[in-house]
């Protein structure tokens, strides 16, 4: 193999790596359009601005408040480990949150792509922050010294 064949078969090969690469970015940018728009309309449905779905951060901040979850626990979802059980924390009071039941939020955690549209644009209404029914801590952005009614 001459200088110039190799160089040919060493261009190929950086192009179909490429390719590969934008339709892998593509695919991703998909699923993620895909997950944001679903939490667009759960956010809407909890009366939360849909287009927060879309920003980072802030749309974990609004899960917190939807589920009933104290603000701090947005840090616990930088540690590795404990943010996998903080995960399915949230998805368990989030189907909770929406009237549905432990085997629909495990369905919730194992199949994500099939439950969370069921959640988003079927006929489950909000109920309020499951985790404050449950006994939970403050919610979030509350600091939990506010005073009780009644």
């Amino acid at each position: 193999m001459t200088d110039q064949e190799a160089a040919v078969a060493a261009g190929g090969a950086i192009a179909a790596i490429l390719a590969f690469l934008a339709a892998f970015a593509v695919v991703i940018a998909v699923v993620a359009l895909f997950f944001a728009v679903c939490f667009w309309k759960v956010f809407s449905k909890a009366g939360q601005p849909g287009w927060a779905a879309f920003v980072p951060i802030y749309n974990v901040v609004l899960l917190l408040q939807i589920v009933g979850r104290p603000l701090w626990w947005i840090f616990l979802l930088i540690i590795p480990g404990i943010n996998f059980i903080v995960g399915i924390i949230l998805f368990i009071d989030l189907a909770k949150s929406y009237g549905k039941d432990t085997m629909f939020a495990l369905g919730l955690i194992a199949l994500s792509p099939l439950f969370l549209p069921i959640l988003a644009f079927g006929s489950a209404q909000y109920q309020g922050p499951a985790a404050l029914a449950d006994g939970g801590d403050a919610p979030a952005g509350d600091g939990g010294d506010a005073p009780s009614e009644g």
